[in-house]
């Protein structure tokens, strides 16, 4: 036992001997770093900085209207120093407050800070754009507070989309300028508040291919019902903005619509939407024929020319009838040549001018930003926030990418 002693206590004053490291084995972290801790003291720092550099604008600037040092008296000195203010001001750092420099005998108004103002220009513009992208008034109370340190309330939020509707209403009225080839037209219904009670009213899109390929959102009005009168005035209002040009308006069938555009653009050709078609024609399909009767529409917009498309609608036509749907037959027969107008135009451009997908997409944007509104006080609050929906996406990469190559029509013509 004594040697055991001896020998432990021998081994204790030996240096330690380090286990040999494996090949590729990491070392263990010396230094840890609280990243949570690290990031605020980092938030905390440009805040202060930010307070700091506006301070000393606010001090330079109220030294030049004073026109002295501190306590010089001179002759030219035009007023006197008064001690200062605090003001709160909402930066996109967070919360700050300035000490405002206040003067006996001049109003010091800063060229720093707008007079009344308590955010900064970036910060009403972000929570705009915020609204805008179809978030609600009270997210962005709680999001403005998180990442500013100061809420905003659904009043100043109202205020701030007046100003930016004012705007909006601009660029809806704004004139149209060259030739628009393709036109894409539709409704979109919401309801609002109307005499004393809710209804449905719709919203009347149309978006055109300009002269260099783009897209283009070119009108958005509010009409009661899609009617002949509501789109006649829908399409005299594009046409007194400057809308020329049009040889195929593609949309849905809607009676009022068709009779409007022979009025307004007798020489424009009408295109029905061949996905609504194949809608209308599956409404007389039991659901377990519909896939099947799906690929006999689409081999109908699989041929070659229009009379080759109008042949192949006789054959399933036929087919419908042999598989005992009279009804579905009747709607081919009767409705498919009014989907066959793209042929007419060149076979580059046929799958992107015969559907309204071109539109559909902007109404589904429009349908999800609505729907968080639910029912809208007047036809105004209604269009303006379905108009500035619109100029959200169209200034976007939507309206930047070209979408047809125009060029081909000359070659048509020729």
């Amino acid at each position: 036992a004594k040697d055991m002693v001896t020998s432990h206590r021998y081994d204790s004053l030996r240096p330690n001997k380090r286990r040999p490291r494996k090949a590729g084995a990491m070392s263990e972290p010396i230094v840890s770093i609280n990243e949570e801790s690290l990031r605020l003291d980092i938030k905390e720092l440009v805040k202060n900085t930010v307070r700091d550099v506006i301070n000393q604008l606010l001090e330079e600037e109220a030294d030049g209207l004073v026109n002295a040092e501190r306590y010089e008296r001179t002759a030219d000195r035009e007023a006197y120093r008064s001690g200062h203010y605090k003001r709160k001001l909402v930066t996109s750092a967070g919360e700050v407050v300035l000490d405002v420099p206040k003067l006996r005998g001049a109003t010091f108004q800063t060229a720093v800070i707008e007079r009344y103002r308590r955010r900064e220009t970036s910060v009403e513009e972000a929570i705009i754009e915020m609204y805008l992208a179809g978030v609600s008034t009270r997210r962005i109370e709680d999001v403005s507070q998180i990442l500013w340190g100061a809420g905003v309330s659904a009043g100043t939020v109202s205020n701030l989309n007046d100003k930016a509707f004012a705007s909006v209403e601009e660029w809806r009225n704004r004139p149209l300028e060259g030739e628009y080839p393709y036109v894409f037209v539709d409704g979109v219904y919401l309801k609002r508040s109307w005499g004393g009670s809710y209804e449905n009213v719709s919203v009347m899109v149309a978006i055109g291919v300009n002269g260099d390929g783009d897209r283009e959102v070119i009108g958005c009005a509010e009409g009661f019902t899609e009617s002949k009168d509501s789109w006649k005035e829908f399409l005299l209002w594009l046409r007194g903005r400057g809308l020329a040009g049009v040889r195929m308006v593609t949309g849905d069938k809607s009676l009022g619509m068709l009779g409007a555009l022979e009025e307004v653009f007798p020489q424009a050709k009408y295109q029905r939407c061949t996905v609504r078609f194949y809608r209308n024609v599956f409404g007389k399909v039991p659901r377990q024929k519909r896939e099947k009767v799906a690929k006999m529409l689409k081999a109908i917009h699989a041929q070659e020319s229009f009379e080759a498309s109008m042949a192949k609608a006789e054959v399933v036509a036929s087919d419908l009838e042999a598989m005992k749907l009279g009804a579905a037959a009747k709607v081919v027969r009767e409705g498919c040549a009014e989907t066959l107008t793209y042929t007419a135009f060149p076979m580059s451009h046929w799958v992107r001018i015969r559907t309204n997908n071109a539109i559909e997409r902007l109404n589904r944007e429009i349908r999800r930003r609505t729907r968080v509104v639910g029912t809208f006080p007047d036809g105004k609050s209604a269009l303006m926030l379905v108009t500035a929906r619109l100029k959200y996406i169209a200034e976007s990469e939507w309206g930047s990418r070209r979408y047809l190559d125009v060029s081909m029509l000359k070659e048509v013509e020729a």
